[in-house]
């Protein structure tokens, strides 16, 4: 009850400081800070919820805490960048966090049941992380196709520019290069 109650309060923190959503805008350095400490008062607070648990109950609460704060301070960080590296970052940590906890909770099982709980844990964290270095390289083989059509569109268009002279090829060749980023 304690972690569920906690657990929502992060979410609101999160709310208030208006980063449930995804990175449409990075923010200040102010709500940045307010944030990061709402977070780790939260975090302590779940922690210390834990205290008065014994045995495995209290390693899952504790890892749970964890995975919390680590999944939110990633979060907060990729609010902060708005970057591809802190958005896979966070990914990350929430893949970690689940395998942790999941990997905790098999604790509380014996022999060949635990093994296997093991294995499918650390098989759904193997595939989540597959798939996000899968996605990593599909976005890097598209921005490497972009780049190529914009250098190729770009000689064209500064061909073209080449059959004028003057103030019209100076012309033509500036909106080329701003228009193909070059």
């Amino acid at each position: 009850m304690t972690s569920c109650l906690n657990t929502s309060r992060l979410l609101c923190a999160l709310a208030l400081a208006g980063l449930a959503g995804g990175a449409s805008a990075n923010i200040t350095q102010p709500t940045y800070a307010a944030a990061k400490d709402e977070l780790k008062a939260l975090y302590k607070a779940e922690h210390d919820g834990c205290s008065g648990m014994t045995g495995n109950a209290k390693d899952v609460c504790v890892e749970r805490a964890n995975g919390h704060e680590k999944v939110a301070m990633a979060h907060l960080e990729y609010q902060r960048t708005g970057s591809t590296k802190d958005r896979n970052g966070y990914l990350e940590a929430r893949f970690d966090a689940k395998y942790k906890l999941a990997k905790e909770a098999c604790d509380d099982k014996a022999g060949n049941a635990k093994d296997v709980c093991v294995a499918d844990a650390k098989a759904t964290h193997d595939k989540a992380k597959a798939d996000l270095k899968a996605n990593k390289a599909i976005a890097t083989a598209q921005n490497d196709q972009m780049e190529a059509t914009l250098k190729a569109d770009y000689k064209a268009a500064n061909e073209r520019c080449d059959a004028l002279a003057g103030n019209a090829k100076d012309s033509c060749q500036a909106t080329a290069k701003a228009r193909y980023d070059q």
